[in-house]
């Protein structure tokens, strides 16, 4: 019997270039079942046509035309091509068995058993839909492939009497073994890559470059309700066993793996985490590989977490570390049932990683239940002023189908609004070709605490914030301004973010420019940018409003409407204040990087302002000193002279990292290093 699988995936990377990650989710279903059934060699797999990236649907159908039944991995990056698929597939063999799982198919969860039907009826080209594990489902339908599903747990099927039912769930898979070495009960899962089922798939497609997923844990205790993991799982977090974690990096390093992306939803929750850290840092200092573990923290372990990322920082396995919090209002935190998550880790952690010099960055979520524009703009502030200089990362919030906050009375409690708004990958190409299938989310626009044109207005304060402070535009001015003049990171940025002067024509345009996004993304329009000789590729707001700075030759005038803006409101609160302000934008301006650069660029300044700079930032601050500096900047080791180049190399791979400002100066004053 010949079993096709399917797990789209975005690509990553340059047209023709493309990154693609290896479809775990079915891999690991395949490695389960073959160690489970009777007699799996009754089934073919068809591994080396696994549906793994998007593709023309006819072609997709075609590769797995002759398969007799076919299960699907759905999420919000690939359902609507996933649907094109199988409907196509229904159409040209009705009796092939089509099956769903993964975190968009709706219900049973949570308790509303609506919720199943009405995903049935809306693709009714399904014949069975999964619900949370896969594995033991997957498993027990290929055991019972005459067509009777009535035994078979964790399903929704169709009747011969076309009805809907849905069976009861599977108990979670358990431990199933003792570690006696390490005195723990471990699941032991079967692994897609060591057991070889990717082999197939790899030979068959000898020039894609492959990323991966790896876990080495399952499960979420926590409950956050804009999650699916905490609407659908919530539950105790189990260890896969150690020996198959080593493996698979030994695995990925000898497959010459760059990228590892590790599934858990708390990296760290675990004393034996770190010690997988080392064990990974080992392998990229035997190999080479893989270049980077990119880690999801647990939520309350500050002091695991700090050691596991400094070993993967210190390894260059990590390209920043992610804090991740959502809001720092205590009713939101409460609303959105993470108020059992410590804020103090979070800021001890800011101030242990700052002190080492490690880079974080921080999540927050607009248009959470509860919170207002007030709560939101402040959080940004004392984000930054908690030390959070290198990137905070904005999201809208995604009304995801297993999350608990999808529960209608949850909307009409806190008056959630959504749109539906197209989905695009960040970085992603532009480029659709004819056969492309688009994507979409639904996202929240408004609330009763954030009506529409307040959501507008802390969206466009996010913009701002991400130009100003995170893309290192203005973000030497705005410290030192907060600083010195007893200000808060809020009232400086609202300076930019709610700019009326027809004075400030460059300033009010950018305003402008970041409302009419946000309207546009209320509209249901696409929310990142894009426009000619922009690498093709999408853009967030910010960084495309960086780039037409410079590109349009407008920066110069951007940095004197800034100074005088910021003048005007800082005028009284600082005795020396306009003379600092002059300099330190000065300092700003000759340190972003540019093009066309052929020398250094030499800066005389009378305070010591970098090193304050840097002071505040590691959360240690000296004095502002009165006193003379010459800070030359090496401009001529980084140099472009193509705006591709530029684009791609300082905006696009600088992002995470804030790469935007050169690093390398010189204090040339006597007596300073």
């Amino acid at each position: 019997m010949k079993i096709g699988l399917m797990q789209v995936n975005n690509s990553f990377g340059e047209r023709g270039k493309e990154d693609c990650y290896l479809p775990n989710s079915v891999g690991c279903l395949v490695a389960y079942a073959v160690e489970q059934l009777p007699k799996p060699e009754m089934f073919d797999f068809m591994l080396d046509k696994i549906i793994y990236k998007r593709m023309p649907v006819e072609d997709s159908a075609n590769q797995l035309k002759d398969a007799d039944a076919v299960f699907a991995s759905l999420y919000v990056w690939n359902k609507n091509m996933t649907y094109d698929i199988l409907r196509r597939l229904k159409e040209r063999n009705p009796n092939v068995i089509t099956v769903v799982g993964g975190p968009q198919v709706e219900g049973p969860i949570p308790n509303d058993p609506t919720r199943t039907k009405r995903f049935m009826n809306i693709h009714p080209y399904i014949d069975i839909a999964c619900h949370l594990e896969g594995e033991v489902a997957f498993t027990e339908i290929l055991k019972n492939m005459s067509g009777d599903w009535s035994n078979v747990p964790s399903i929704s099927y169709r009747t011969e009497k076309k009805e809907i039912k849905t069976n009861p769930l599977a108990p979670r898979l358990l431990p199933n073994f003792h570690d006696f070495v390490f005195k723990e009960d471990v699941l032991m899962l079967p692994s897609p890559y060591l057991n070889g089922i990717f082999d197939p798939l790899m030979k068959a497609n000898p020039n894609q470059k492959w990323l991966i997923l790896y876990e080495t844990d399952r499960g979420c205790p926590f409950k956050c309700n804009f999650c699916d993991w905490g609407g659908l799982v919530a539950s105790k977090v189990f260890k896969i066993y150690r020996e198959r974690n080593y493996k698979e990096l030994e695995w990925a390093a000898q497959h010459g793996i760059e990228f590892i992306f590790c599934a858990n939803a708390n990296m760290f929750i675990f004393d034996r985490d770190v010690e997988i850290a080392e064990y990974a840092a080992k392998i990229k200092a035997k190999f080479g590989y893989p270049k980077s573990l990119s880690v999801q923290n647990a939520k309350n372990a500050a002091e695991r977490v700090f050691k596991g990322q400094y070993i993967l920082a210190k390894a260059g396995l990590n390209k920043g570390v992610t804090l991740s919090f959502q809001s720092k209002d205590p009713q939101v935190l409460e609303n959105i049932e993470r108020d059992n998550i410590s804020l103090e880790d979070y800021q001890r952690l800011q101030k242990a990683f700052a002190k080492e010099r490690i880079e974080t960055y921080s999540d927050m979520i607009i248009g959470l239940a509860g919170e207002s524009y007030d709560s939101f703009a402040n959080g940004i502030s004392d984000t930054i002023a908690d030390g959070q200089h290198n990137r905070i990362q904005f999201s809208e919030l995604s009304d995801q189908p297993g999350a608990g906050m999808s529960d209608p009375e949850y909307h009409k409690k806190h008056g959630i609004v959504t749109q539906k708004v197209r989905a695009t990958t960040y970085h992603g190409s532009v480029y659709e070709p004819d056969w492309e299938i688009p994507e979409d989310e639904e996202l929240v626009i408004a609330t009763n605490t954030m009506p529409p044109e307040n959501w507008v207005r802390a969206r466009a304060f996010a913009f701002m914030t991400s130009l100003l402070h995170f893309d290192k535009v203005l973000q030497i001015p705005l410290i030192v301004a907060k600083e010195t003049c007893n200000v808060t990171y809020r009232e400086l940025i609202e300076l930019f973010s709610e700019c009326n002067s027809l004075k400030y024509s460059v300033i009010c345009e950018i305003k402008n420019f970041f409302l009419e996004k946000a309207r546009s993304i209320q509209r249901g329009e696409v929310k990142d940018c894009t426009g000619p000789d922009r690498l093709d590729i999408w853009w967030r707001a910010d960084e495309f409003v960086f780039i037409n700075l410079v590109r349009d030759g407008k920066i110069d005038d951007f940095y004197n409407e800034a100074e005088a803006v910021m003048l005007e409101f800082l005028d009284g609160k600082h005795p020396n204040i306009k003379n600092i302000l002059q300099e330190v934008i000065l300092l700003n301006k000759c340190l972003i990087k540019q093009l066309f650069f052929k020398d250094d660029a030499v800066v005389v300044l009378s305070h010591n302002v970098l090193e304050f700079v840097e002071s505040v930032k590691v959360l240690e601050k000296i004095e502002l000193k009165n006193e003379s500096c010459i800070y030359r900047i090496n401009r001529t080791s980084e140099s472009w002279v193509d705006w591709n180049d530029w684009m791609k190399e300082v905006v696009w791979y600088g992002n995470k990292k804030g790469a935007y400002l050169y690093n390398n100066v010189k204090n040339e004053t006597g007596g300073h290093h």
